[in-house]
């Protein structure tokens, strides 16, 4: 899109913001990936910068993990509009006994939108050396819970859950009505 997606407004809202709001009520501890810092100073969260530069969302993914004080972290992307709090609660329940818990909403994996334990972090490592970068590759060999269609429905009723901003035309069908702003960050 040629503008940091983070800073985008849905109903004069930044999308940054909207994700930070929902996990305020969630989380104690909330760490933002990126390698602008300064561009997050009004989000009073924990910035850090990728461990591996220049390697994804796979090396945002790990880095996040690398820094959390938790055994377990929610990571998702910044450019999910519709996060679902009550959803993301029904993962944290899921997850004590898996490496990974992961929704699958019928149309594939939505690895940006999971819980991922410490013990992902060597097979990451490995990965990111290697430069084999996708996500989905760390799953083999990890305790993996997919959270099936069925599960995820009630949820996600109008099936906007994990849709995510990759276009303004995206950010057009998303909300046709919404005002939607370019970035201000």
């Amino acid at each position: 899109m040629g503008t940091n997606k983070a800073f985008l407004e849905i109903d004069g809202q930044r999308l940054i913001d909207r994700t930070v709001g929902i996990f305020r009520q969630l989380f104690a501890e909330i760490i933002i990936v990126t390698n602008a810092p300064l561009s997050y100073l009004d989000q009073n969260v924990t910035l850090v910068a990728d461990v591996f530069q220049n390697k994804g969302a796979l090396g945002g993914l790990h880095t996040g993990l690398f820094f959390a004080s938790h055994n377990q972290a929610f990571v998702c992307a910044c450019d999910m509009p519709f996060l679902n709090g009550a959803f993301i609660e029904f993962m944290i329940r899921q997850a004590d006994n898996y490496d990974i818990v992961v929704p699958d909403a019928g149309d594939g994996l939505q690895p940006l939108h999971g819980i991922y334990g410490k013990r992902c972090l060597p097979v990451m490592e490995n990965l990111l050396t290697k430069n084999k970068l996708k996500i989905i590759n760390i799953y083999k060999g990890l305790k993996t819970l997919v959270i099936q269609e069925s599960l995820i429905e009630p949820f996600d009723l109008d099936k906007k859950m994990f849709l995510n901003v990759n276009t303004y035309e995206d950010l057009q069908k998303i909300r046709p009505t919404a005002e939607v702003a370019p970035c201000r960050g």
